[in-house]
């Protein structure tokens, strides 16, 4: 890859959707890049991440997120080593602000192991003492002047939700009570929409300004991250980061604030990007039509070995 295509390239670390174990699994053993890293974040937290995984029940727990940071790292492996990506930004929406962190080597990956696993940890406090019954829902095809509607329901009732992400046109993330959630989709049914997957338990959510606050003084000063050597694209708002401070803010962001995809689109076209490599395991950032509409893009990752680009 010449330095004018590097600079058109951006690599995307993907958040984190439901995955089964067979798939995840399959790609820890058998992926040679996968066992290698796998075998740093065992040694990293001392026991095996592939046992833990194995007897997990929950979608994001610790175990399933350390292996679908590993995945997510050994696709970009895969992906520097065969097929020459060397990428001039990076971007990490959601979840994959932890591996967009080892990338660009504003802290070694064993280290963002460690900080996941403890993230994993407060997190699992925190939901178990505040918002109990607190759930993400992704829905699709959702007009805004009806999704306005709905909402204008829950704030005449005094129900709590938050937006929690805009991901493409129509496309949105709301938090809420699990109370509600059937009503909720009930109301996105009659609106046209369509409900996609809810996560358990809930994710960016102006409310939870605790769980940040407990991030911030619990497990962020055992770390001490140095300025990426690549330039990152926040998935807030955009903004591109370049120094240590900024990045420890961007992951305490993902915490109480919204992703929001459409303005990290347009901070990479602003920047002259053409093409992203998605690397690791993606059921959605690479079939929204504001991604497939603006760029190239190869997949890298489990089930998605070296896909090549689709036309523009």
């Amino acid at each position: 890859m010449t330095a004018s295509e590097s600079t058109n390239t951006a690599i995307v670390f993907p958040g984190m959707g439901p995955s089964s174990f067979s798939e995840v699994g399959k790609f820890l053993m058998l992926d040679p890049f996968a066992r290698k890293r796998l075998a740093e974040a065992d040694e990293a937290l001392g026991y095996s991440v592939f046992d833990r995984l194995r007897e997990s029940e929950e979608d994001y727990s610790e175990a399933t997120q350390i292996a679908f940071l590993v995945n997510s790292m050994a696709s970009a492996d895969r992906a520097e080593e065969e097929l020459g990506i060397v990428p001039g930004l990076c971007v990490g929406p959601s979840f994959g602000q932890k591996a967009a962190t080892a990338y660009t080597g504003a802290l070694p990956f064993p280290e963002v192991v460690r900080l996941t696993a403890e993230l994993a940890r407060v997190e699992q406090r925190y939901f178990t003492e505040e918002y109990q019954d607190a759930v993400t829902h992704t829905f699709v095809r959702t007009a805004p002047e009806k999704l306005a509607e709905i909402l204008a329901d829950f704030d005449e009732r005094g129900r709590w939700y938050d937006f929690s992400g805009h991901l493409d046109s129509g496309f949105h993330m709301v938090s809420l009570s699990e109370r509600d959630l059937e009503g909720f989709k009930q109301r996105i049914s009659q609106a046209g929409g369509y409900s996609m997957y809810t996560m358990v338990p809930a994710v960016h959510a102006p409310a939870f300004t605790e769980l940040r606050r407990r991030a911030a003084e619990e497990v962020f000063p055992r770390y001490e991250f140095a300025d990426p050597k690549l330039p990152i694209v926040t998935d807030q708002d955009g903004s591109v980061i370049t120094t240590a401070d900024r990045l420890r803010t961007m992951l305490l962001d993902t915490f109480d604030l919204p992703i929001d995809w459409p303005k990290v689109v347009g901070a990479l076209r602003t920047a002259g990007v053409t093409k992203l490599c998605i690397a690791g395991p993606d059921n959605l950032f690479h079939r929204l039509d504001c991604t497939k509409d603006n760029f190239q893009v190869v997949t890298v990752g489990p089930g998605k070995r070296q896909r090549v680009p689709r036309a523009r």
